[in-house]
């Protein structure tokens, strides 16, 4: 499979502040604890974008916001209707800015089928991270995350290799995050940046 472009900042799309992403939320009806989901999920990845921005990286932390502030946009819709809600919010989301890479962040943010580079691809790298750190609305590990999915959804043995697969992505992630943004980032409140 081809590498798709690099997701880079294009300043002549800017990314939509934190206002519009939320009107953009009222206006797909995104249910309550999605909404609390998702700004957990910001939180994570703009310090992330930070960071990166820190130790030398091209990151535009807003475009890094945008798309996780996006990145469930179609969860309630496809709650109620069904579908893939990743590839649904990310249709939504590139009409909706314009942005190609704040879409690439939505509709990559469950699986990533590319190489893990960070120069590359740190906005979905970034957006995908994020999710897998936040349950509901509270801060787990990788493994408390993959757990409860299984959990939750109660899913057979037969399916649990794609679970796994995801998880061990994660975690690949997890330790290249670590490594280049020169921060633990299972000792990390991602609010002020403190160790726990």
């Amino acid at each position: 499979m081809p590498l798709p472009p690099a997701a880079r900042f294009d300043p002549s799309r800017p990314a939509p502040d934190d206002a519009r992403c939320f009107e953009y939320w009222e206006r797909f009806d995104m249910l309550d604890n999605v909404a609390a989901h998702s700004r957990l999920v910001a939180g994570v990845a703009t310090f992330l974008a930070r960071r990166a921005q820190a130790v030398g990286l091209e990151v535009d932390v807003p475009t890094v916001r945008a798309s996780a502030l996006l990145h469930d946009l179609a969860k309630t819709y496809s709650i109620r209707h069904g579908g893939n809600h990743s590839q649904l919010g990310g249709a939504w989301v590139a009409e909706l800015t314009g942005n190609p890479v704040i879409a690439t962040g939505v509709t990559h943010h469950v699986w990533w089928p590319f190489p893990l580079d960070l120069d590359r691809y740190f906005t979905p790298l970034a957006v995908l991270y994020a999710d897998k750190r936040v349950n509901h609305n509270e801060l787990v590990s990788i493994r408390e995350r993959f757990q409860d999915l299984i959990k939750r959804y109660g899913i057979p043995m037969n399916l649990q290799d794609r679970i796994n697969a995801t998880e061990n992505q994660a975690l690949q992630l997890e330790e290249l995050l670590s490594q280049t943004l020169e921060v633990d980032l299972n000792a990390c409140d991602f609010d002020s940046g403190r160790l726990v």
